[in-house]
């Protein structure tokens, strides 16, 4: 063996090289397989093939392929048949909204062929659905209801890199119609350009699902609970949250200290986000302490380049009257949400004596 300390840096160096080609090719291979799944769904939607040749035309479509190249995968007639659904979502969608969509405009095929000549029906595959695996694709067209929605998930998963059950959870919980979802005054205290983009950083309502709590839990249960599982807790979130720190201190002065629930800092948006937590409804003066709190963290927290601090509180339920009068006139960027759980009822070792006595 070469004992060499140059040579083995350069043996790990290739090494690595090596494993980012593979996922390259990796990546590489499963575009073209998707490009030309994407073509097959195409020809049959443009070709209007079971019109033209009869409603089995699917399946002996499927069957000749697997004649034709037995040591082939991906020809089985459920295949065939996502891979026409595949292409026909996006086709009927798209005509549906009426809207370009340049997703669909920004392909070397697209531009070789004028639009006098493509045949009716026509788009060429989006770039980004190369980075997505196929089974992924058939979830997110099979259960998705709108353009926008599937758009949404397979960006997420272009860019996130999520696991098929991820997504599927992610479905589940109906992410797409919670994201933005939440009352805020972002439009009223924020620059425009970051008003938006803020307002789809959070959501309403998140899932809590995976705490277990106590019947009659309180905020620090809560806050206990959510801080133990905060990797769970930051996956709800959403991609960028980092977590700084729980009941940080913030002194304004030697006698004057204040402690926030949650300090997180977004790091794509490079602000800070400070979180209140409350186990009951929404009331008025939730606003007012957290507005505080943020002005703190801007003025004890904030650094050069960071933008401005946004609070947001996580109420049980909250009335979306009640929550715009109490932001109307807030100064600070704060926007409310609620949660979701299942509340676990946790027996104390008296209770279940007494149960016992009783049943004797």
């Amino acid at each position: 063996m070469i004992a060499d300390t140059e040579y083995i840096q350069w043996l790990s160096n290739v090494k690595k090289r090596f494993r980012q080609s593979q996922g390259r090719a990796l990546v590489k291979v499963n575009a073209e397989m998707l490009d030309f799944y994407w073509s097959i769904g195409r020809d049959l939607v443009t070709l209007k093939a079971e019109a033209r040749w009869g409603d089995g035309v699917v399946k002996q479509f499927a069957f000749d392929m697997r004649e034709a190249f037995p040591d082939a995968s991906g020809f089985s007639y459920s295949n065939v048949k996502y891979m026409k659904q595949w292409y026909l979502f996006y086709n009927q969608q798209l005509e549906k909204s009426q809207r370009p969509v340049g997703l669909f405009e920004n392909k070397d095929e697209c531009s070789q062929l004028e639009k006098s000549q493509r045949p009716i029906g026509f788009l060429p595959m989006p770039e980004m659905f190369g980075r997505i695996p196929w089974g992924h694709h058939i979830d997110i067209v099979s259960r998705s209801t709108t353009l926008d929605e599937a758009l949404f998930y397979a960006k997420q998963v272009a860019e996130f890199g999520w696991s098929r059950p991820l997504l599927n959870i992610k479905i589940d919980s109906q992410l797409f119609q919670a994201q933005g979802a939440i009352c805020s005054n972002f439009e009223s205290t924020l620059p425009a350009e970051q008003s938006q983009v803020t307002q789809q950083l959070f959501k309403d309502p998140y899932h809590f699902e995976f705490l277990t709590l106590k019947e009659n839990y309180d905020e620090k249960d809560l806050e206990d609970a959510l801080v133990t599982n905060i990797t769970h807790f930051l996956l709800e979130l959403g991609q960028g949250f980092a977590f700084v720190g729980r009941q940080m201190e913030l002194s304004i002065d030697d006698e004057t200290t204040f402690f926030p629930d949650l300090i997180f800092y977004h790091i794509p948006q490079k602000r800070y986000v400070i979180i209140e937590l409350k186990a009951v409804k929404f009331m008025p003066e939730f606003a007012g302490k957290l507005n505080f709190y943020v002005t703190a963290a801007d003025k004890l927290l904030r650094g050069e380049g960071d933008n401005p601090t946004v609070g947001l509180l996580i109420c049980k339920t909250a009335k979306s009257t009640i929550v715009e009068w109490s932001l109307q006139d807030i100064n600070k960027p704060l926007g409310v949400a609620t949660y979701q759980l299942e509340e676990v009822v946790e027996r104390t070792v008296k209770e279940l004596e007494q149960h016992t006595k009783k049943n004797n």
